[in-house]
């Protein structure tokens, strides 16, 4: 796949199980330039990565089409469907509603014969009300199911539609063959197989509705309209007409309509739909605000920032959905089960059909063990009878799609929750990657520690003034992006008032400091005493330095020092606080098997001081970038499977070499490039979350692929031995399905919340 390689989320529709799914997925893939399809029967989307330059939108729509399935266009990002929701779920109500209003006389008639054997009319009178009632539902209300069934099968794909439809015009066929030959009739029982699996199918459709609640929610929670301000003249647009730069007048109580930056007034605002943190936070003048997000007790102008896809609330959902898009890998055995299930059970309930037509003793004597059990089971009835009974069972009972469902269902759930909590997982292969971490790895500024670490001394150590000294070390200091630097030169600014002077030249060395000419020709280096050293400072001067400033590192405080024409002038000390919530947060993955490991660019001293009070027993410091990655490597070959959190952009290296990498981002500044996790609310609190996230969501896929193996193991051979009634067959297919998507939302009863 080419370095430009994009990917685009498709709306499919026409699907009806994990067969037709893994249809689309096969149709996809083999269009030239596509490397990647991921097709999701629950969300009935597709994400697809592709060459651009190679593929195009009608060639994915083509391949869709030639599969049999409906094209049903491309995702918008931030634009919500809960309105094709609604529509799907109301269409799925009305089929189940007319298909019992159908059933129920013909069932009226047929029960209490089969389980009675009380006749309501004459036998020739039941023979044609269970064949002219059933014939409706099988060839109106089924109509969508049967046709589904002959494209499936015409495009050489068959899914479960194709057994539920043989099922049912097998059973229909003895209302017919009930006049010609000795055979039972059951047609009835086809009204009844579809009517149990529309039910089975609307109820499905509503628990996957509240699976994939949460990313409609965030959808839906973007207003329609803004109130701009021209000219000091309020005018109302739909948000659509937003453009940046706009100024946004936002009242007490409204939504901001985009994301932005406050120009004018002063309010708190509610950011928990982002951020999952229910205390409001307070804005000023500068202040970035998320759109979507509510404005509480203030007037606020507000200029826009971002708009459309580019918002905030956009890239979540867009990440979200990429995420339900994706696979956790231990789906592929239900996905290499699921691809040739149908032509299997197509060809074992023909063996069962051919099998019963010849009755042998050893299946008639299990029937007539089981009668006294199971009033449904009659012996005595004709081989042909015996076989279709069968062989329609084994049809209906058979059905991927609890298998299907058993993994992107709880995905769905799963990545829905960590969006409310301000988690954004980028893919199911890390939530599965994730439970399985033994060692975390914490970057320490920014990280473990606030990241704004405060001048707390100045030391002068040469011949000049200490506030020349301190100019010239700030000027030095003014060109580098290092936090350190950016404190330094803000402290220096505040005390001298203003700093001033010439850089003639500039350089950085990333880890470790830079150097510059100034004022035409001074010399001027700051960082490590080891690179003082490499630049060719004195290395008595540098050693009588860090002498000097020992009791200062020794407190746990970060020291620069600063050297002015090759020899030493200045010693800075910074303090960065350690997070109030390090230690807990700490304390409770060593009690879920996690091991702490703090890695720094810091000197050992200070390292020690920040691990000591964290509780952290493994720190490694004074590393370069580069070296951290190392140092993961090594941790990789020790533990296993190892997570990094950082800030997302200083330690992408080290996000990107971890199995998995976390972002702790605050806000609107969600680095989630280089990462596999993003904690938008920049506390660490969230990090044991989305652990226990993960690990509730694995048990869930576990259990869900349990019960979704466990019903077909044990029915399957309970329908071959003719123990199953086709209409008890059908309402366990049905509870399958019904029963794993019901068990992924019980993922939200799970306690993923850090007290």
């Amino acid at each position: 796949m080419a370095q430009n390689a994009a990917k685009r989320v498709l709306r499919i529709g026409g699907m009806s199980c994990a067969s037709c799914a893994a249809a689309v997925e096969k149709a996809l893939e083999s269009v030239p330039g596509v490397g990647d399809a991921v097709v999701n029967f629950a969300t009935e989307k597709a994400v697809v990565t592709y060459d651009p330059s190679k593929v195009s939108e009608e060639a994915l729509e083509r391949a869709v089409h030639d599969a049999g399935y409906d094209y049903l266009g491309v995702e918008d990002e931030g634009a919500g469907h809960t309105d094709d929701f609604q529509e799907k779920l109301r269409i799925s109500r009305n089929r189940m509603i007319w298909a019992w209003a159908l059933t129920l006389p013909v069932m009226a008639v047929m029960v209490p014969d089969m389980l009675f054997g009380a006749h309501l009319f004459s036998m020739k009178a039941m023979k044609w009300i269970m064949l002219i009632g059933s014939a409706p539902v099988v060839f109106i209300v089924g109509f969508p199911t049967l046709k589904t069934a002959w494209s499936s099968v015409r495009h050489r794909a068959p899914t479960m539609d194709v057994l539920i439809s043989l099922g049912m015009l097998a059973a229909l066929s003895t209302g017919v063959l009930v006049f010609f030959l000795p055979v039972g009739n059951y047609s009835a029982v086809a009204a009844m197989i579809l009517a149990f699996h529309l039910t089975g199918r609307y109820i499905e459709a509503q628990a996957r509705g509240r699976a994939s609640s949460a990313i409609r929610k965030l959808m839906d929670l973007e207003p329609e309209d803004a109130v701009l301000l021209v000219n000091g003249v309020e005018t109302k647009v739909p948000l659509s007409s937003v453009k940046v730069g706009d100024l946004m007048l936002v009242r007490p109580g409204q939504r901001i309509p985009t994301d932005g930056r406050v120009v004018h007034g002063e309010s708190s605002v509610d950011e928990s739909m982002a951020t999952g943190e229910s205390m409001p936070v307070h804005k000023t003048v500068g202040s970035e605000v998320i759109g979507a997000s509510i404005n509480l007790d203030g007037v606020l102008q507000v200029e826009a920032t971002r708009v459309g896809r580019d918002t905030f609330l956009a890239q979540v959902v867009k990440l979200v959905e990429e995420a339900q898009g994706t696979k956790v890998p231990i789906q592929a055995f239900a996905d290499k089960v699921t691809r040739g299930f149908v032509p299997v059970v197509l060809v074992l309930s023909s063996l069962t059909f051919v099998v019963w037509l010849v009755s042998p003793p050893f299946l008639l004597g299990l029937l007539e063990r089981a009668q006294t059990l199971l009033p449904w089971v009659n012996p005595g009835a004709s081989p042909l009878t015996l076989a279709i009974l069968a062989s329609v069972s084994v049809l209906v009972i058979a059905c991927p799609c609890a298998l299907g469902l058993a993994t992107p269902t709880a995905l769905v759930v799963s990545s829905g929750m960590g969006a409310e909590r301000g988690i954004l997982i980028r893919s199911g292969e890390a939530i599965q990657t994730l439970r399985d971490v033994k060692a975390m790895v914490f970057d320490k500024t920014g990280t473990l520690t606030y990241g704004k670490p405060e001048v707390t001394d100045v030391i002068n150590l040469g011949t000049l003034s200490e506030g020349e000294a301190l100019r010239l070390t700030a000027l030095a200091e003014q060109g580098s992006e290092h936090p350190l630097a950016q404190r330094l030169f803000a402290y220096a600014a505040s005390r001298l008032g203003n700093v001033t002077g010439q850089v003639d030249e500039f350089r950085s060395t990333p880890g470790k400091g830079v150097e510059a000419v100034l004022d035409g020709g001074r010399r001027v280096v700051v960082g490590r005493p080891g690179f003082l050293q490499e630049k060719g400072i004195s290395g008595e001067s540098v050693q009588e330095a860090v002498t000097k400033v020992k009791d200062l590192a020794l407190s746990g405080k970060t020291v620069i020092l600063s050297a002015v024409d090759g020899q030493v002038a200045l010693a800075v000390a910074f303090l960065d606080t350690l997070k109030p919530e390090a230690q807990k947060v700490l304390r409770a993955l060593k009690e879920m098997g996690i091991e702490p490991v703090m890695l720094t660019g810091d000197n050992e001293r200070t390292a020690r001081a920040i691990a000591e009070e964290a509780g952290i027993t493994r720190f490694v410091a004074e590393l370069l970038p580069e070296d951290k990655v190392t140092a993961i490597r090594a941790l990789q070959d020790e533990f296993g499977t190892v997570a990094m959190v950082g800030d997302g952009i200083n330690d992408a290296p080290s996000l990107v070499q971890a199995n998995v990498g976390i972002a702790i981002g605050t806000g609107t500044d969600i680095a989630i490039e280089s990462s596999d996790v993003t904690v938008v609310r920049g506390e660490l609190s969230s990090i044991v979350e989305a652990v226990r996230l993960s690990r509730a969501t694995f048990r869930k896929i576990k259990q869900n692929l349990f019960w979704a193996l466990f019903y077909n193991v044990v029915a399957i051979p309970l329908a071959v031995l003719g123990l199953l009634h086709p209409i008890i067959a059908e309402s366990a297919m049905a509870l399958s399905s019904v029963t794993v998507v019901t068990n992924a939302n019980l993922l939200r009863r799970e306690k993923i919340r850090f007290e």
